[in-house]
């Protein structure tokens, strides 16, 4: 559907540099959650007293490696499809999609930052120590990995806009009659 919109001549420039924007930021996702998966899978640190530590030992870091693994996937498959005129030309498949990624993004920073924040800072009326003190390189691996899933969900919540943006310019904004304002000033 073609609307005034898309005629405007500052849209039509626009539009090319918003496709390789697009694109960029979902190929600049990819490796920030490869190497979110790679950090996290290769955390482990034992300790004499307590034992071993690894990332499968806590569900909210498992979770963060799905995630993550998905949101690479996505980001892949969406960026080549983002150049195939069939698929750009359905813009709500880039809306759903993008907003799905972003809130499961956020589901996974939220599970991180729950581990990060009682590992670093226990919680006592739990009677759940802290634990960095002594699995302190475990820690740091986790506390990388957090900051890079939040700069990967800052990405999507970007491309999400993005999206927001496309898939809603198809439309022409409400016709309102000069009567209809009367009204609405009343």
């Amino acid at each position: 559907m073609r609307t005034h919109i898309h005629d405007s001549p500052s849209v039509k420039n626009h539009l090319p540099m918003l496709k390789v924007f697009d694109s960029s930021l979902r190929l600049f996702a990819v490796p920030l959650s490869v190497a979110t998966i790679w950090i996290t899978v290769t955390n482990n640190q034992d300790n004499s007293i307590y034992g071993m530590l690894k990332y499968s030992n806590l569900l909210g870091l498992k979770y963060m490696v799905f995630v993550s693994a998905l949101c690479a996937a996505y980001a892949l498959v969406a960026a080549a499809c983002s150049w195939v005129r069939y698929v750009v030309s359905k813009a709500w498949i880039f809306f759903i999609s993008d907003q799905i990624v972003a809130y499961l993004l956020v589901t996974s920073v939220a599970a991180s930052m729950e581990i990060h924040y009682l590992a670093y800072n226990g919680a006592k009326e739990d009677s759940w120590s802290e634990a960095c003190s002594i699995y302190g390189r475990f820690c740091s691996k986790v506390k990388l990995a957090f900051i890079l899933q939040m700069i990967t969900f800052l990405c999507f919540i970007i491309l999400a806009v993005i999206s927001a943006f496309r898939a809603f310019s198809l439309f022409d904004p409400p016709f309102v009659t000069a009567q209809e304002m009367q009204e609405d000033r009343y």
